[in-house]
């Protein structure tokens, strides 16, 4: 079927309730259009991606709702523009809108946490709330930085490593058969214990 929202035709496929996106402005109009957007950022020679549809199939079939949230599938390599604008680095790479802003991005295929996103964003298109209360984290993205609350160095993984250089030093100096020496001695980071 179907469906003319602001002039741009966009493709549903009833039984599943999947948006396939065949164009830029096909997917500027789901987001204006729908309160909650799921999107599957994909790739046809994407194992993970094969192996994660039928779940994400499911989900939409269960979940979709006209105008409030849809499944949309997008694949990266017809849709370059789409995929660049939502820095898609990795596939399969699901996210989440809500009113066209992005709330959750989940990298990989990973069934529970996509199924746990769905649950909360459906239950964020059900409320017309905001989407601050629900999605507590912004996601992950491949070559971003650390998300250790910490944040401080590690004194103790270099404190061991300095005693073993020293060891080793020490242990090697002191014999007549250097390399064995160091090769023996319980200083030896790669000797089994």
């Amino acid at each position: 079927i179907n469906l003319t929202a602001d002039f741009t035709q966009v493709n549903v496929d009833i039984m599943s309730g999947l948006v396939e996106i065949k164009s830029p402005s096909e997917w500027q109009s789901l987001l204006s259009s729908t309160s909650v957007v799921v999107a599957d950022f994909y790739a046809d020679w994407c194992g993970p991606c094969k192996m994660i549809a039928p779940h994400f199939q499911r989900l939409a079939s269960q979940h979709s709702s006209p105008k409030k949230v849809a499944f949309a599938k997008v694949n990266v390599d017809s849709q370059p523009e789409v995929a660049k604008e939502n820095r898609v680095s990795a596939m399969p790479t699901f996210k989440i809108f809500h009113n066209g802003t992005c709330v959750e991005t989940i990298q990989g295929a990973n069934p529970t946490a996509l199924s746990e996103a769905v649950t909360k964003a459906v239950q964020l298109a059900g409320s017309g709330k905001s989407a601050d209360g629900l999605f507590k984290t912004p996601g992950r993205t491949l070559g971003g930085g650390s998300t250790s609350a910490g944040g401080g160095f590690n004194y103790s993984g270099l404190l061991n490593l300095l005693i073993a250089f020293v060891g080793l030093y020490l242990v090697s100096l002191f014999s007549f058969d250097a390399q064995k020496a160091a090769e023996q001695s319980r200083f030896n980071v790669h000797k089994a214990p």
